[in-house]
């Protein structure tokens, strides 16, 4: 009996998922169905594969070296899927995306109707995640990363960059008052990252070549978290343009050290593991979001 691509398929879910329940889900299926396929699996290769408690499931040595040759097997399935629509020149299947969170939100959620429209056969898949990801382990398409990037050996394709601006509520500065100089910014509530110092740096000189370093009094992991306190009135953030343009047009919140805030701009990639000729879905939302971000100056 040889093996099919429904188990191959049913057996990589559950290793991501961490549970048959959860493979199930994901799948569409029964769990009965699932367990039957990894059972049926297992048989033909006549080996254990996964050992299975009511809480865990946990790998064997030989369920390590297949899993490695799963994967292989179906992206090459995938490969050649995506081919033979390339002949058709319709882009079609799944399409993976991650971003961190404030990207996701105002940038690509706002452009999931046109992008939908014009590509039907095109299944979005939205992840969001504010830290570095594996592309390879998380089985990301293209992954959306904001600032300098740190592996030059990664394949990134350039989308702009997006400055960055001291904001505040009008009620925090009607409550605590307008800084006048930096210095004063010690007497504020300062709103900054939990994580990666790198941004907390913010675009104001504290002394003759050196920005500001801020130690901040409210401090969270996401871009949209430290957004959403500004604007309820905690403090003082510094957030991209990306994130803050809804807010600064209609004055939920407003700049702070406007004219001594120095030009600061966060780069923004499009990152991607494949170094082969693109798929054609992956083309055809990097050439999308490049329009609309060039067209709408959405950054």
């Amino acid at each position: 009996m040889k093996i099919t691509l429904e188990e191959l398929r049913a057996w990589v879910v559950v290793v991501d998922t961490g549970s048959i329940t959860a493979a199930a889900e994901q799948l569409s299926q029964t769990t009965s169905g699932i367990s039957r396929a990894l059972s049926r699996l297992e048989k033909k290769l006549q080996t254990t594969l996964l050992h299975r408690t009511t809480r865990r499931i946990a790998l064997t040595e030989e369920g390590h070296i297949f899993l490695k040759h799963a994967r292989e097997i179906l992206r090459s399935v995938e490969m050649a899927e995506e081919q033979i629509a390339h002949r058709r020149e319709v882009p079609s299947g799944r399409l993976r995306v991650n971003a961190a969170t404030p990207f996701m939100l105002h940038v690509i959620v706002p452009l999931l109707d046109a992008f939908t429209s014009r590509y039907p056969l095109i299944q979005l898949e939205l992840n969001t995640d504010d830290v570095i990801i594996d592309l390879l382990e998380q089985q990301t398409d293209i992954a959306i990363r904001i600032g300098e990037l740190r592996d030059s050996g990664i394949h990134a394709r350039a989308l702009g960059s997006s400055k960055l601006r001291l904001l505040a509520s009008p009620d925090y500065l009607a409550k605590y008052g307008t800084p006048a100089s930096v210095a004063e910014l010690a007497n504020h509530r300062l709103i900054g990252f939990s994580k990666l110092d790198r941004h907390n740096i913010w675009p104001v000189w504290q002394s003759e070549g050196e920005l500001l370093q801020i130690t901040p009094t409210l401090s969270a992991s996401s871009g949209e978290t430290l957004r959403q306190m500004a604007v309820y009135g905690q403090g003082i953030v510094r957030i991209s343009d990306f994130v803050s343009r809804e807010d600064r047009a209609c004055g939920r919140l407003v700049p702070v050290l406007e004219e001594v805030t120095h030009e600061m701009l966060h780069p923004i990639h499009a990152l991607y593991y494949r170094n082969t000729t693109l798929s054609l879905r992956i083309s055809c939302f990097l050439d999308f979001l490049s329009e609309q971000i060039a067209s709408k100056e959405i950054l």
